[in-house]
């Protein structure tokens, strides 16, 4: 489904989840989001959320001032 641009975001809360199990990582988020990842790609991911996270604080803190 597609979003309306014109809808208001609704930023999910909650954290996901990871575990690992036969070599893999097993990521379940909120609302039945799972995703399986190699060590290699979830180990991207998480490193691009970080990044993501502190770029989205500097934001706020930006926008708060």
């Amino acid at each position: 489904m597609m979003r309306d641009p014109t809808d208001e975001l609704q930023p999910e809360t909650q954290p996901g989840i990871a575990t690992a199990e036969g070599g893999l990582v097993f990521l379940d988020g909120p609302d039945g989001v799972a995703t399986t990842m190699t060590p290699e790609a979830a180990a991207e991911t998480g490193q691009s959320l970080i990044d993501a996270a502190a770029t989205a604080e500097r934001q706020q803190a930006t926008a708060n001032v």
